[in-house]
């Protein structure tokens, strides 16, 4: 599976938080490391979309739509900055 760079999901951020967040900065709950949004790395070919720390690979988010409703895990971002 390709991975593609956090810019591939720009839309989708949009979508779920209502605000352009490519160049938010995204802390990472395992590794700590800091990086904006749009350095991250994104697999979108599973039944969602994860979103992985470029750093660690841990995973940071994941976007799965259900029924026209998007559901949102953050469980590995500490923080999201804007």
């Amino acid at each position: 599976m390709d991975a593609l760079d956090g810019n591939a999901i720009a839309g989708l951020l949009v979508d779920v938080f209502g605000a352009e967040l490519t160049t938010a900065t995204g802390v990472c709950s395992t590794c700590g490391a800091v990086r904006p949004m749009a350095e991250l790395v994104v697999y979108n070919r599973a039944p969602g979309t994860v979103v992985r720390c470029r750093t660690c690979s841990s995973v940071l988010m994941v976007f799965v739509e259900a029924r026209g409703v998007h559901c949102v895990d953050l469980h590995g971002l500490a923080t999201l900055d804007r």
